[in-house]
């Protein structure tokens, strides 16, 4: 018996995938999580199934027999279907992880991969995009604000001021608050490929980010003054994430 079938309905997801198997097994654990599902087993099936339900997210295999998942997201984000993405892939190539994120692709999972991952993935990315449409415009890590209106940034009260590359780095990081980026994947996402270089321009501007994030001393309730406990993390040789420290500043 499922047991998600007494839930609400979470949000409404098109799986595509070319395999019975697997469209089968999702289906089922993302009923059981209370979501509502359609299915497709081809790029072109999938976009008809997605232009006629509109759903909130697309689980999208990349490997389809006629056109591709990177096709399929191409042509619906030019006829304006902005549901957020999550590819399944079954190769862990960087290349195909970056392709993804290029053509409008928001996560991937790679085969084989767990039915919780998946569900989590799916949650975490619809709780991204439902928190950027909300009426609060303030984005928080800790006691790091960004105000996506004025575009303002704060950290413990104080404010930090930042070049437009900066601000669009530290945003991207917030957005995806507690993941390891990619250098590769922050290329096209800050950069979106327009610079020149290698990815070393991506340390220097975490170094810049973490000087000016991280760099802040405040006044505590004593009077005395102390520094902020660091948000940016360096992943050595995998990438580079934010997240709220497990402790307070000061502990």
């Amino acid at each position: 018996m499922l047991g998600g079938m007494n839930k609400p309905i979470e949000a409404s997801i098109v799986v595509v995938d070319d395999e019975p198997s697997i469209r089968e097994l999702l289906v089922a654990s993302l009923h059981f999580a209370g979501f509502e599902v359609a299915t497709a087993a081809s790029g072109s099936e999938a976009i008809e199934v997605i232009e006629k339900t509109q759903p909130d997210l697309i689980v999208l295999d990349v490997m389809l027999p006629d056109i591709d998942g990177f096709t399929v997201t191409r042509r619906i984000r030019q006829e304006g279907i902005g549901a957020p993405v999550l590819f399944l892939t079954a190769r862990d190539d960087t290349q195909d992880k970056v392709m993804g994120l290029t053509v409008g692709g928001d996560d991937y999972v790679t085969k084989p991969f767990s039915l919780e991952e998946v569900v989590a993935r799916i949650r975490a990315i619809l709780r991204r995009t439902r928190e950027q449409i909300e009426d609060d415009p303030i984005i928080r890590v800790g006691d790091l604000e960004i105000n996506e209106d004025s575009h303002d940034v704060s950290r413990a009260g104080q404010p930090i001021d930042l070049s437009p590359t900066e601000y669009k780095l530290l945003r991207y990081l917030m957005d995806n608050e507690g993941r390891v980026l990619s250098k590769a994947q922050i290329l096209d996402h800050v950069w979106q490929y327009d610079w020149g270089g290698d990815a070393a321009i991506v340390e220097s501007y975490i170094s810049y980010l973490r000087k000016k994030v991280d760099g802040i001393t405040y006044t505590d309730a004593n009077g005395e003054k102390r520094k902020v406990t660091p948000l940016i993390e360096t992943k050595r040789g995998i990438g580079y994430m934010i997240r709220e420290p497990k402790t307070a500043p000061g502990a």
